[in-house]
């Protein structure tokens, strides 16, 4: 597997491309979108809530863990998640902040 070059981009350009992965499957959007519906912290098994099979919900929610946009406690046998509200306010402005800089131009 090639290298990815990430350390020749700035911090700011490699958080913004890592919360973007957060939002970058539709599993993962699902899963966001779960948890935000629930207004709670979601204990116990989220595959009865997708229609997705275990291993893959797993892995999703492993990505989303490390990107820090969700947070979890594991005291087995239970694992709750929800939203980190510090990270989705981050992603909030950091995605406002790109956006906004925008201003239309007369080319193309």
């Amino acid at each position: 597997m090639g290298l990815t070059k990430t350390e020749i981009f700035s911090d700011q350009q490699n958080r913004i491309a890592d919360l973007a992965k957060a939002f970058a499957h539709p599993a993962r959007v699902a899963i966001l979108q779960l948890l935000i519906a629930k207004k709670s912290c979601v204990c116990g098994d989220l595959v009865d809530e997708l229609p997705l099979a275990q291993p893959t919900v797993s892995q999703h929610l492993k990505e989303l863990k490390r990107i820090g946009i969700i947070k979890g406690e594991i005291d087995p046998p239970r694992v709750c998640y929800c939203i980190n509200e510090t990270v989705w306010e981050e992603a909030r402005q950091t995605f406002g902040t790109l956006l906004d800089s925008f201003a239309p131009a007369t080319c193309c």
